[in-house]
């Protein structure tokens, strides 16, 4: 036995396909990686577990990645959960944590997926990868594809951040600007596909970034010592993060490593610029409508229409969480807000987060007792458009208004 993967699944009626060789999507929909979990738990234990590296890389028993096959890496290390005392008395909470996913090699949480999903597009023989992007999963692509030696195409809207950009030309990807949306970069994906033979890299086209996502919740529930938080706010483009988090819940249930621990309710973070999930689940649907004229400066969380957009809806009502959409015009306010009140520079996506969890407090959806964990998903400095802002200015010639300056 090389992994412990029995088969992959089709997440829209459960047939069974073989994962001995590669798989896109079932019935235009995404797939799942199962695993023979009693294998799993005969052979790790927690006691294993802690003495290993600490890297994403440490779960490989429930990872896709043959035992034999070195992972394409940059060094995924686990990220920091740090405890927000002044941000949690801002909205009455006792207990309030953000894990910091900026840590990751690339920046943002995307280096989870793209190294996993790299790592077996390189194990398969993959030499051509193109994927659409509105932001941090092209410069993982880019970067984890120089690291494997594959050839990398990437398609992103004009209005992509410049820094996301630039660091997916300066990895040596083949980089486009496209005058629409990402849904537009995917249909230029879709059909380059036979005319120039690469694997389309696409979220949830292939059945592995949710394997790599799927080590945040692992992380997460060794971090709380096999506990795990009442709540957790995510925010929601394309879903793979809060999929594969739930997925992971659900394994470390069937292994009996949780012990019976409540598992958190979900929470799917939208803008109202952005919100077809939001708008499904509001309405009660299983499926999301594209959304129309998407514009928001969360540039991640910019996916007018998912197609695993059932999966994250799923997840959603299964855990009893929610989703919802937060006031656009008010995001770079809640991330001068957590930055100055406990340091941590978050991107847009979770300043998006933030109005959540203060929409949530102030209903009382979210008690004062409970503890919260809000995913940090990015590094702020990749979004200088976002942080953009008018500073007083002074004139060394002239003297100084020292009045004027302790109240600027």
């Amino acid at each position: 036995m090389t992994s412990f993967v029995t088969h992959l699944e089709g997440a829209i009626d459960g047939t069974r396909l073989p994962a001995d060789r590669i798989q896109t999507l079932h019935k235009d929909r995404p797939l799942w990686v199962r695993y023979d979990l009693a294998a799993v738990g005969r052979t790790l234990t927690k006691e294993i577990l802690r003495d290993r590296p600490q890297t994403m890389w440490r779960y490989r028993e429930l990872l896709p990645v043959p035992f034999e096959r070195e992972p394409v890496s940059l060094g995924e290390g686990q990220t920091p959960l740090l405890a927000c005392s002044r941000l949690a008395a801002k909205f009455g909470l006792e207990h309030l944590w953000i894990k910091d996913e900026s840590h990751l090699p690339t920046g943002s949480f995307k280096s989870r997926g793209l190294a996993m999903a790299m790592t077996m597009a390189h194990h398969f023989g993959v030499r051509r990868v193109a994927l659409p992007t509105a932001g941090n999963a092209g410069g993982a692509a880019a970067a984890y594809a120089a690291r494997a030696g594959i050839e990398a195409y990437v398609f992103m809207p004009e209005d992509t951040p410049v820094v996301n950009v630039y660091e997916c030309h300066l990895a040596g990807a083949k980089t486009f600007l496209v005058n629409g949306l990402i849904t537009d970069c995917g249909r230029i994906v879709r059909e380059g596909k036979q005319r120039l033979d690469w694997f389309d890299l696409s979220t949830l086209k292939e059945p592995y970034r949710i394997e790599g996502k799927k080590t945040m919740g692992l992380e997460l529930a060794e971090q709380f010592d096999w506990n795990l938080p009442d709540v957790i706010l995510y925010p929601t483009g394309g879903g793979t993060g809060l999929i594969g988090m739930w997925k992971a819940f659900q394994e470390l249930t069937e292994l009996g490593w949780l012990n019976g621990v409540k598992l958190p309710r979900m929470v799917s973070v939208q803008s109202t610029g952005c919100a077809p999930i939001a708008t499904a689940f509001a309405a009660d649907l299983r499926f999301a409508e594209p959304f129309a004229n998407a514009v928001t400066i969360a540039s991640g969380i910019r996916v007018p229409a998912a197609v695993g957009d059932f999966m994250i809806l799923d997840a959603v009502r299964q855990s009893h969480g929610t989703a919802l959409a937060v006031e656009e015009s008010r995001i770079r306010e809640w991330m001068r807000l957590v930055a100055a009140s406990e340091g941590i520079a978050i991107c847009p996506e979770t300043g998006a987060c933030i109005g959540a969890l203060e929409q949530l407090t102030h209903s009382g959806w979210i008690r004062p007792d409970e503890r919260v964990v809000v995913f940090n998903t990015g590094a702020a400095q990749k979004y200088v458009e976002a942080l953009a802002c008018e500073l007083p200015r002074l004139n060394i010639k002239q003297p100084i208004d020292w009045d004027w300056l302790s109240e600027a």
